[in-house]
Order: C-alpha cells, then structure tokens, then sequence
C-alpha cells in the first residue's frame, strides 16, 4: 500500500478531521476549531492513501523541552497495519529532546508503551466537560 505524508495543513479536509475524530471514538469539534488547533501546532503530519486523508497527529511545543501530542487518528479500516505508529514517528522525529506527553483513549495504552511512554502516577487534568471525561474513565 503506497502511502502519502504531509507535514503541513495544506489542502486538507478539515471536515474530515472531525469526521475521522468521531468515528474513532475521540474528540472532535467544529471543522474550523481543527484547522486553527492543526494550523497552530508545532509539528503535523497527515497521511493519505489514493489521494484520500486516512489517518493524523498533531504535537505542540515549546520547542526546547516540552511537547504534548494530541489528535493521533487513523480511519477504523487502516489500524493494526503500522500506520499510526508511522504518524507517531514522524511526529517525534520534529520534536526536541525531552519530555513529551500524551492521553490515550481507554484500551490504546499499550500502542504508546510500544513507542517508549510510560503511564503517569501524578498526572492532572481539568476537562472542560468534566463529567464526561469521568464517565469514559479517563479521571476519577
């Protein structure tokens, strides 16, 4: 399968994005709030086969030590074949050296720990709907 990465926002389908964001089972909003958080970010990357967006990640940072990725999506019929882990890659590869951080839906841990993360013991949140986040188990 011949793959295609971008590492800019041109061209892309933001729609799509928060098509492909609810279909996976993660966070999605407004088309034009995705282009703005992607168009703000520090490193991008979208992946396309046929000319069509399958899959993305997105990571912001301060450039020196600190980076969280967030948005990492790849259309249902495209998992398990390597394609986030590529996504993955090609994010950190433009990150600088140091601490890099991360949520990940309930039962994707283990796609991260294969890529060097690590579960957090004092890590905190303050979710806009807060119930929810609760109720999906991602706080207590």
């Amino acid at each position: 399968m011949e793959l295609e990465f971008k590492n800019d926002c041109t061209g892309v389908d933001w729609q799509k994005v928060s098509d492909t964001l609810r279909l996976v089972g993660m966070a999605y909003h407004r088309p034009e709030n995705h282009k703005k958080a992607f168009e703000s970010s520090y490193a991008v990357v979208f992946v396309y086969r046929e000319g069509t967006m399958i899959g993305f990640g997105r990571a912001v940072s301060d450039g020196v030590y600190q980076s969280a990725v967030y948005d990492v999506a790849i259309v249902p019929a495209y998992q398990k074949q390597g394609i986030g882990t590529a996504v993955m890659n090609r994010i950190l590869e433009r990150l600088p050296a140091g601490n890099i951080i991360l949520y990940a839906n309930i039962g994707r841990e283990s796609f991260y720990e294969k890529l060097g993360f690590r579960r957090m013991k004092t890590a905190m949140a303050r979710f806009r709907h807060a119930d929810v986040m609760r109720e999906k188990g991602f706080t207590e």
